[in-house]
């Protein structure tokens, strides 16, 4: 996320109980969007909607998932840790902590490993 992000941008996109309810089963683990749609209880359009709005503001990433059989999918990972609002000489400032994606990734999984790396070069 760049530097000057808006913490009011960020404040409405975590009021909403979907955003915050994929950022949170996505804290655990990379899901797709259908799983998504099973845990969070919501449509597969709301998903993507809420994603795409996590994603502008860098609080979630994409990543592609290459499956056993030659198949691949997009997964999505939580990239916040936490969100913190200070209120000093009648000014808001925000600030935002990232999770180290590289030990959200699971350890057996190839493509995943080398999807960060090439992503990190």
């Amino acid at each position: 996320m760049s530097e000057d992000w808006d913490p009011d941008e960020v404040l409405d996109l975590l009021s909403d109980e979907y955003a915050r309810s994929i950022l949170a089963e996505t804290s655990v683990e990379p899901m797709s969007a259908k799983t998504l749609r099973d845990r969070c209880d919501a449509s597969l359009p709301t998903v993507y909607r809420r994603i795409e709005r996590l994603k502008e503001h860098e609080l979630i990433e994409e990543q592609t998932k290459v499956d056993p059989d030659g198949g691949h999918h997009k997964v999505y990972s939580a990239t916040l840790s936490s969100f913190s609002i200070e209120l000093a000489d009648g000014e808001y400032v925000g600030e935002i902590e990232r999770t180290d994606r590289a030990s959200m990734l699971d350890a057996d999984d190839t493509a995943d490993r080398l999807t960060y790396m090439w992503e990190n070069l």
